[in-house]
């Protein structure tokens, strides 16, 4: 699979949780406005598409391991700590919601006490964050294509064959209590929300990628897909209405209609998308809190998830209805952030996709059998990661193996010459033209620092003292 597939999967994986899912979110955020909810569902997926590539790129751009990091290079340090603290209070939050949201869905299907469902997802939650982040992000992705084939197969089964009294279903969407005050609040709130709970793991899942080009394909397809499976689930609820309006889970309660069967393999992938989202929240707590070390994540994400799992007993549908219109509000702030940094960085963001690209091809050529770099090359190659954005030595040492990897995959030299053709073909001279006013920039930035200000002082001070 393509890189940036995976990465769209792991992402879908991500913001499709319990409420999406299982369509209680669209039932209270667009499907109680009537007909009209249907277009804030549009919108939603557009938010979804273009927030996605704006996420998932910042992340590869500061080859982030948390949110932190990214919010320390593009806000002020006061709303950093802001953001810092909403999101790490979010996560938690939204955390023990999808717990609770997965007590909820195996009590729904298989008659299971409320516990068990939460328990089972409790110890996944933890058994995964043991394992490293390649399989984490497979992980995330595996049920995503089984989600959608199922929702086609649900709006097949409501559409095909049937006619509706969409005006008598309309007066039946307003018996529903919304869960704001008008649609276009719906969208802007429900979508602060998602960035909410998808901002933590969707810089971390950027991070992961070394070519910030796949990362915004990964990010973009992620988001449209997001978009298409919510329009077509919502169509699904509102034709279904006058028997699911009032069931936690009504995207369940259909494949229920359809064939028990059904209704089992769907409520098996809703509880594994449940578990993506409550996975991807307390393993960016966990990741927020380790400063790099693997065993410091291993006991912050045991301690949260066993809170956590405490906490989920208040009930499923009354945490939504309380908690999420609030943590929505909170995410407002989140997304003027995200706009700003991705408006302010954008220019470089190019620059450094290229510089990345020309990097990836003069490593290839290093490791390729058939090719020799020159000195001018090699140069060339230290030079553009040092003016890099991201970790100079960690770049550099992702960028080769990439390169590794796509060596092992290619068998002849057309083969390799055809793959850097159509995905590593850069503008030379604008490339050259970026190379010394971005490092005009960095040695500025770098004598501007307090640790250098701090040097120059005390330079100073021994001069006095001579």
């Amino acid at each position: 699979m393509q890189q940036s597939w995976k990465i769209a999967f792991a992402y879908i994986g991500v913001i499709v949780g319990a409420g999406l899912s299982s369509g209680q979110d669209l039932l209270q955020y667009f499907i109680s406005f009537g007909q009209i909810g249907l277009i804030g569902v549009l919108l939603l997926g557009l938010l979804n598409a273009a927030f996605g590539k704006i996420m998932l790129s910042l992340g590869s751009y500061y080859r982030a391991d948390n949110h932190e990091e990214v919010f320390t290079q593009i806000s002020h340090p006061i709303i950093t700590r802001i953001l810092d603290f909403v999101l790490i209070a979010g996560s938690f939050i939204m955390g023990f919601v999808m717990i609770a949201g997965a007590g909820s869905n195996l009590e729904q299907q298989f008659g299971l006490p409320f516990w068990i469902g939460g328990l089972i997802c409790s110890l996944l939650i933890i058994t995964v964050s043991f394992m490293d982040f390649d399989k984490i992000t497979s992980v995330l992705g595996v049920f995503t294509p089984i989600m959608i084939v199922m929702i086609f197969i649900i709006t097949g089964y409501s559409f095909i064959g049937k006619s509706h009294d969409w005006a008598a279903l309309d007066t039946i969407a307003h018996t529903i209590k919304p869960a704001t005050s008008n649609v276009w609040f719906s969208v802007i709130n429900y979508y602060s929300l998602c960035a909410m709970t998808a901002v933590s793991m969707a810089f971390i899942l950027g991070g992961s990628v070394v070519r910030i080009g796949i990362a915004e394909k990964g990010g973009t397809r992620g988001g449209l897909l997001v978009g298409l499976v919510v329009f077509i689930a919502a169509i699904s609820i509102f034709a279904n209405l006058d028997t699911v309006k009032d069931a936690d889970l009504p995207i369940l309660a259909i494949a229920n209609q359809i064939h028990p069967w059904l209704a089992y393999i769907y409520a098996i992938t809703v509880f594994s998308l449940i578990f993506n989202t409550a996975f991807s929240l307390f393993y960016s707590i966990a990741r927020r809190f380790a400063n790099g070390s693997t065993k410091r994540m291993r006991i912050v994400i045991i301690s949260v998830v066993i809170i956590g799992y405490i906490c989920s007993f208040f009930g499923f549908k009354d945490l939504i209805s309380i908690l999420y219109p609030i943590l929505g509000y909170m995410g407002l702030l989140l997304l003027i952030i995200l706009i700003y940094g991705w408006l302010r960085d954008r220019k470089d963001i190019i620059m450094e996709k290229l510089f990345r690209r020309k990097m990836l091809h003069l490593s290839l050529k290093k490791h390729s059998p058939h090719k020799t770099l020159s000195e001018e090359e090699r140069e060339l190659f230290h030079t553009l990661g040092d003016i890099s954005q991201a970790d100079t030595k960690a770049l550099k040492e992702d960028i080769h193996d990439v390169a590794k990897e796509i060596l092992s995959n290619t068998e002849t030299v057309q083969d390799l010459k055809d793959y850097v053709e159509e995905h590593l073909t850069i503008d030379e001279e604008l490339m050259h033209e970026n190379i010394n006013s971005l490092q005009e920039q960095k040695d500025s930035k770098q004598a501007d620092s307090p640790k250098n200000k701090l040097t120059k002082e005390s330079n100073k001070n021994n001069n006095k003292i001579k």
